[in-house]
């Protein structure tokens, strides 16, 4: 509690021993309480070895703390879990996950990006060490619940990695009544206080209300709900009219056939794609992006906010736009029958797929016709339906493309996406999987095709060319570590991958994936499969990607709801017309600032789908399912439920017709009497116990056979 206290006393006398009555005397303590918990934190800080000790009880700073050597020095982002202790993760992949106990975290938070300083190493066990500086904050506002009490009233944080409350003086409540969800924050946090106060900046309503949890989600991550109003002015100004002289300046495609598939519920169509056959037997397909740049000027109100929001959110019931309605929506959506702006990608193919001649640039379309992916889907299987004859050509040479890159090492993994049947009032009635059909498959084809070739078109310079600051989308391969331990599990249930070389590897994971179709154990396997890959992100060094088995590839094709593909539009504009590179470093925080923010809406999305499976769940208590175990820990055993994907945990305590122990390194538990075994991927039956909604847990137990 006072160790920031007790640390200054003694880094102020790095050569003097003081004991626990010196040392609180010198903070101006004289409670007898308070004295105790000082002695305590000096007994803590010898335990971790900040302090050493002398003779008759008195302690000073570890010598190896009087000057701070920088290699001992850390920063990272802090991962904190309920109890409050927390790990460091490192900006060095290859530096290893810091521990830091509860009170070494000095008022950081989860998410916080942080300075550590590491104590000294001691075999065998997990590196430790304590914050020493909170660099930024992750938020700047909190969503939770305001509950009364006799003295003060304290808000409850929904995130459950926030082990602390935040105490609200009565006149910042702004109205705010108890039960409610509110959006506070936090105003004061002395070092010797544990709880910091705040205040109410907004009301949501109550918890339960289905609009209060879709808000308290967005908050939650970092996004604003409203756009602000010079974005919205800046928008209503931007003429609908496109100015005559953009007609010459482009590259006019207004009578090539164009189309664009969607699903069928889309409001914004950011990309379509156009066909015509040449006389040479060739075919000439463009894909035509909505030119968001020439309508978005760089730093004005919608550019600054765009960039905050990073990306556009998509909740189970509705969409967080990156974008203000004017432009997403109309100027920049590729509707039927509409001139609009576009920058373009366009293609030469002969009847293998492979490219003769290529042209980036910006253009003007007119589209003929707005498909959704069951139409084409039934043209593709029918072979019959309007333009037919090109949609099937145009399948025909996705595939090729497709088989192209898995030869090349690309990884097949076919996830699934959970979609709800929602009624008037956004409740869940039904829930399905959304399939990955040969129609989403033909987009992302040729979406794939466009970003590559304009990665590569900057990205590939001679010798004697200047090599330009860029933004490309790059995956690392996992590491050796995760994918040698992942293949030890696999031997142990009968399976085995080939780990020399990249590709050998990645043929082998393919080759997995094709052998576990319909298995029992298929969802662990591809579960734990995904885990060890390592997550795509945006940067300026350019590494490939791993997962597509691309050298060159960049995020190009959706400028509507992606900030770093409007980032790339911009840069395409600039070194096309010969300008020099824009400065790195830059661009680099920019990079890092749109994946940050790429991860906070996987996780609202994430999460409004964990409050719509309870939702769905929530008036189903008692009844019995049938699922697959789809995590183990050593808190209980997860179970996927096989109709409705909704996840929850049955507790080890419910496990009551043996004594079950714990088995972390094969994912299972064991019966130490019968020898039954429950692990990861097996078919179960469970029963629902209760269902929280505010905070996304059903829980389950399972119903003897």
């Amino acid at each position: 509690m006072f160790e920031a206290q007790v640390l200054a006393v003694f880094s102020k006398n790095p050569y003097q021993y003081f004991n626990y009555k010196q040392v609180s005397a010198q903070l101006g303590i004289n409670d007898k309480s308070d004295r105790e918990l000082v002695k305590k934190t000096i007994t803590d800080m010898l335990q971790h070895q900040v302090l050493v000790v002398g003779q008759r009880g008195k302690f000073k700073l570890n010598p190896i703390h009087v000057e701070m050597n920088p290699d001992n020095i850390l920063e990272g982002r802090l991962l904190m879990k309920p109890t409050g202790k927390a790990y460091l993760l490192s900006e060095n992949p290859e530096i290893e996950d810091v521990f830091i106990a509860a009170n070494n975290t000095h008022h950081a938070l989860n998410g916080d990006r942080v300075k550590v300083q590491l104590f000294p190493a001691r075999n065998g066990k997990h590196p430790e060490g304590r914050v020493v500086e909170i660099l930024e904050r992750s938020k700047k506002l909190f969503v939770g619940t305001i509950n009364y009490s006799r003295t003060i009233p304290y808000f409850i944080p929904d995130d459950v990695n926030m082990p602390i409350d935040i105490l609200i003086p009565r006149e910042n409540l702004h109205g705010a009544k108890n039960g409610q969800k509110v959006v506070v924050e936090i105003t004061e946090w002395s070092d010797h206080v544990k709880n910091p106060f705040g205040n109410v900046k907004q009301v949501l309503g109550y918890p339960g209300n289905n609009d209060v949890e879709m808000k308290s989600i967005l908050i939650d991550q970092n996004f604003a709900l409203e756009f602000p109003k010079a974005a919205e002015r800046e928008a209503e100004n931007i003429s609908t009219t496109i100015p005559e002289k953009e007609l010459y300046a482009r590259r006019d495609f207004r009578n090539v056939l164009t189309f664009t598939i969607d699903p069928a519920d889309a409001k914004d169509f950011d990309d379509a794609l156009s066909f015509k056959k040449m006389e040479n037997g060739h075919y000439q397909v463009g894909v035509h992006i909505a030119d968001v740049s020439f309508y978005v000027k760089e730093g004005g109100a919608i550019d600054q906010e765009a960039y905050q929001r990073g990306t556009s959110v998509y909740l189970v019931d509705r969409t967080y736009p990156m974008l203000p309605e004017k432009l997403c929506n109309l100027l920049c959506s590729l509707r039927p029958h509409e001139d609009k702006l576009c920058y373009s990608v366009v293609f030469e193919l002969d009847d293998q797929a492979k490219i003769h001649k290529q042209w980036i640039g910006r253009s003007i379309i007119n589209s003929d016709r707005r498909f959704n992916y069951e139409e084409v889907q039934e043209i593709i299987e029918t072979k019959k339906g309007e333009f037919a004859e090109e949609i099937l050509t145009l399948d025909r040479l996705a595939k090729i493309l497709r088989k192209e890159r898995f030869d090349h090492g690309a990884i097949d993994f076919a996830t699934e996406e959970v979609k709800f049947i929602l009624d008037e009032n956004a409740k869940p009635i039904g829930v399905y999987i959304c399939e990955n059909t040969d129609s989403h498959q033909l987009i992302e084809d040729f979406m794939l095709l466009a970003n590559r070739k304009v990665a590569e078109k900057i990205g590939k310079v001679a010798q004697n060319q200047e090599t330009k600051s860029f933004v490309y989308r790059v995956h690392d391969k996992p590491s050796d570590e995760k994918i040698n331990t992942f293949n030890t599990f696999l031997e142990r249930i009968g399976y085995q991958m080939r780990l020399s070389g990249s590709k050998n590897l990645s043929a082998s994971m393919n080759g997995l994936l094709k052998d576990i179709q319909g298995r029992q154990e298929q969802n662990m396997i591809q579960t734990l499969a995904i885990r060890t890959m390592q997550r795509a992100v945006y940067s300026t060094d350019n590494i490939g990607h791993y997962g597509l088995a691309f050298k060159y590839y960049t995020h190009f094709t959706s400028p509507i709801r992606r900030y770093p593909d409007l980032m790339v539009h911009r840069l395409l504009t600039r070194y096309l017309t010969g300008k020099p590179s824009v400065n790195k470093e830059e661009l680099e925080e920019k990079c890092k600032h749109a994946s940050d923010m790429e991860q906070k809406a996987t996780e609202a999305e994430r999460n409004s789908i964990k409050y719509k499976q309870a939702e769905f769940l929530s008036d189903k208590i008692g009844q019995v399912f049938d699922g697959v175990v789809s995590g183990v820990s050593k808190w209980g055993i997860w179970v996927q439920l096989d109709d409705s994907k909704c996840e929850g945990m049955v507790s080890v305590k419910t496990l009551t017709d043996d004594f079950y122990y714990y088995d972390e390194e094969n994912y299972r538990y064991i019966g130490q009497h019968s020898g039954k075994t429950i692990r990861l991927g097996d078919a179960v039956s469970v029963k629902v116990k209760a269902v929280d909604q505010t905070k996304k847990q059903m829980d389950f137990v399972f119903v003897n056979e």
